[in-house]
């Protein structure tokens, strides 16, 4: 296994996670949405205010199709979904574990830090945000992890689950359609 790709909803933990899982694996870490700071020299709320969503999805997908790293965990920003050729750079290297939280306990993290920088239209609210990216968490995601119990369950529950598809073999280039939830 080269690299274990995090996705998810904002505030799903993903970050959180990351730097965890990368601890008790030994990997590196990298945060995509740092990536696209870097490359902007601006701020999430920032790149949303000057170029809109689909701007902001422009400057996300062409970060996410140049991460190449080995040995790393990888935290994507919430919408790299929408970026098909990112994504699948990304699948190419690694597992993808879809950190999958309730939509009412994401609406409560996210009310907790004042201006995040969610790819989203005006006024969508949570429940539709998640709505519309549940479908493509499903399709990229090769581990399917429902996250409930804290951050030490989830990073033991994804080890416990890159150990079994280890264990049986399956690869990154092998896991298309294996969904392990």
């Amino acid at each position: 296994m080269d690299n274990v790709v995090l996705i998810g909803m904002p505030g799903a933990g993903k970050s959180t996670v990351g730097v965890i899982l990368a601890k008790r694996l030994g990997y590196e870490f990298v945060d995509s949405d740092l990536l696209i700071i870097r490359e902007a020299g601006k701020t999430l709320p920032d790149i949303l205010a000057d170029v809109g969503v689909e701007g902001f999805l422009e400057i996300e997908g062409r970060v996410g199709e140049r991460i190449r790293c080995k040995k790393t965990v990888i935290a994507t920003g919430g919408s790299m979904v929408y970026c098909a050729d990112a994504m699948e750079n990304l699948r190419e290297g690694g597992v993808v574990v879809w950190l999958d939280t309730e939509p009412d306990e994401l609406a409560l993290r996210i009310s907790k830090s004042a201006d995040r920088g969610i790819a989203a239209e005006p006024g969508a609210t949570v429940a539709d945000i998640f709505a519309q990216r549940r479908p493509l968490y499903e399709k990229y995601a090769d581990i399917h992890i429902e996250c409930a119990k804290g951050t030490d369950r989830v990073v033991s529950q994804i080890r416990a689950a890159l150990e079994k598809r280890r264990a049986n073999g399956i690869t990154p280039a092998r896991s298309a359609g294996f969904i392990e939830k």
